[in-house]
């Protein structure tokens, strides 16, 4: 082993060893929140019959660049009448959350900044922050639709969190553990191994897939769910008076909670970094399976954004409390059934 991997996969150097994927982490993160925004417009355009950037560099891959300098260019304002502390705060409140849960998603076997126990447990906690940072930002902004808009948040974040831990709770009932790393090592083999096809211990799991991945565009305010910018009924929502680079953090930290929610989908349900087939597995194929699914999810959630209209706020609700919260406890209710069938005709028989 080199000492570069040594750092990086060894027991020694702890600290090190974090700073070093803290650093990769912050530098994924960027080209990420770059080039997703660019491949975003682009993809809208295609979708929708018209171009996209092609004027900046060869076929506008300079366009994030142009982007990042135009922002970093303007000067950040705080409106007069606002709260100047919460105002300045809420973009880093924004950004901080998806940081840190990428240091627990494991992009390989050994790749992963910190392994603990409750990682999954961690995600979630941490993901609750980003409601209300983006509360905060409307409220310290003293605009009637900024603040109108982060009502809005906050009661459709609660709605759609409901459903995707009932979720969660049934994968923990299949899997036993909240640490990634050992959810992922569950679904080792073939494709069939992975949770979204069990359907042996839960017959609707594609369907809890399915629920998961709706309210994950729920919790990263996408489309059809953006609540939080709503720029056809609220200005521009909850970032009305943001400009400059306040405007660019909450854009970055959209696109890194897109990367988590679907890091994490890829975790939960298709195998991480596990092959789908056994002879294409191993250290250098792992992270590569990790991407490859993780990016497919990513995107679907671009394509879904410009394929399906922005509907009525209220009919999101319905959608949560009346379907997405009673599906997710048949589902929940039936792997516990499933799970205890075998005991139970053990015991009749």
């Amino acid at each position: 082993m080199s000492a570069i991997q040594e750092i990086l996969l060894g027991p020694g150097w702890p600290w090190v060893r974090l700073l070093l994927y803290l650093v990769g982490i912050c530098a994924f993160v960027g080209a990420n929140a770059a080039y997703l925004v660019l491949a975003e417009r682009k993809g809208a355009g295609r979708i929708q019959r018209r171009p996209g950037p092609n004027e900046s560099g060869y076929a506008g891959w300079l366009q994030p660049v142009a982007d990042g300098i135009k922002l970093l260019a303007k000067q950040v304002m705080v409106p007069p009448g606002t709260d100047g502390f919460l105002y300045r705060l809420a973009p880093l409140m924004v950004m901080a959350p998806p940081l840190i849960c990428l240091t627990v998603i494991p992009y390989g076997e050994n790749l992963v900044a910190r392994n603990i126990n409750v990682g999954l447990l961690m995600v979630f906690s941490l993901g609750s922050i980003n409601v209300m940072a983006l509360m905060l930002g409307g409220w310290a902004s003293r605009n009637k639709f900024a603040v109108i808009s982060s009502a809005r948040i906050v009661s459709q974040n609660v709605a759609y969190e409901i459903p995707m831990l009932l979720v969660v709770i049934t994968l923990l009932m299949v899997t036993g553990t909240m640490n990634l790393n050992e959810i992922v090592q569950h679904q080792a083999g073939w494709f069939w191994h992975w949770n979204f096809f069990k359907v042996w211990v839960n017959p609707l799991m594609p369907v809890t897939f399915v629920i998961f991945f709706i309210c994950m565009l729920a919790e990263t305010n996408r489309a059809p769910f953006d609540m939080a910018e709503a720029e056809s009924e609220l200005v521009a929502g909850a970032f009305t008076e943001y400009g400059g680079m306040g405007f660019g953090v909450f854009f970055m930290a959209e696109y890194a909670n897109i990367v988590v929610g679907c890091s994490l989908a890829t975790i939960l349900f298709f195998g991480g970094w596990q092959s789908p087939v056994v002879i294409l597995s191993g250290p250098i194929w792992g992270p590569l399976w990790f991407l490859a699914k993780m990016y497919a999810l990513v995107l679907t959630v671009i394509w879904i954004r410009w394929t399906f209209p922005r509907t009525q706020f209220y009919n999101l609700l319905n959608l949560s409390w009346k379907i997405l919260i009673p599906v997710s406890l048949v589902t929940l209710l039936l792997t516990g059934a499933m799970m205890k069938l075998p005991l139970l005709l053990h015991h009749l028989f």
